[in-house]
């Protein structure tokens, strides 16, 4: 008689019983079911590569800074991106000292695209000038690559000092114009923002936040 089979202790609960299963059943099922245990390590594993997380430079360096909320933006339906914000506290007061934002994008965007959204919402919140947005629009462009769907932005504000930005771990840009970065995070984070419920998840101020 075989032993009985043990799976690891951390192993999702469903996924234990579908394997326990697939080891009882009868060959022509346990094919079938095998195709279905394997799609389900496949979204597992693709869960964790696309966690949302800190650049491994911010993990290392940033100490004191956690993740204070999260959520997610969607028109008409369609998921565009996850975000979450890291701080040292919950609420406005995130925004007093160095925090982080990152994005992970559900759907690929051209890094023309991502300019120029990030120019009409500082221009709709009147936070630059014409003249001002225009340069800004250099910087940004380094700042801001092309995604793909899966792919992650993360920036770290320097309030008074400038930002950097990562693309999936690597660096892009160093931001040290102040006001530039002040503008470019407030897309988010100012209380007249496009996305209210967004931002109070972001800070921790709704329900379920975290």
């Amino acid at each position: 008689m075989n032993a009985p089979t043990r799976f690891p202790a951390r192993a999702p609960q469903r996924l234990r019983r579908g394997l326990s299963r697939l080891v009882r059943a009868p060959r022509a099922r346990k094919a079938r079911e095998l195709g279905v245990v394997l799609a389900c390590c496949m979204l597992l594993a693709m869960e964790t590569v696309h966690a949302l997380g800190l650049p491994p430079q911010l993990a290392a360096s940033e100490a004191g800074l956690r993740e204070i909320g999260r959520g997610e933006l969607r028109w008409l339906g369609f998921k565009l991106y996850d975000a979450a914000l890291w701080a040292r506290a919950p609420g406005a007061q995130a925004m007093d000292d160095e925090y982080v934002l990152s994005i992970r994008y559900a759907r690929a965007v051209t890094s023309e695209r991502l300019v120029e959204l990030s120019l009409d919402e500082m221009r709709r919140l009147g936070l630059a000038d014409e003249p001002t947005l225009a340069r800004w629009a250099g910087a940004l462009a380094a700042a801001l690559p092309a995604v793909a769907a899966g792919d992650t932005l993360t920036g770290l504000h320097r309030p008074g000092r400038g930002a950097a930005f990562w693309h999936d771990g690597r660096p892009t840009a160093e931001l040290d114009d102040p006001a530039l970065a002040q503008a470019f995070f407030a897309i988010w984070l100012d209380e007249r923002t496009r996305e209210p419920a967004l931002r109070a998840r972001l800070l921790g101020l709704a329900d379920g936040a975290r």
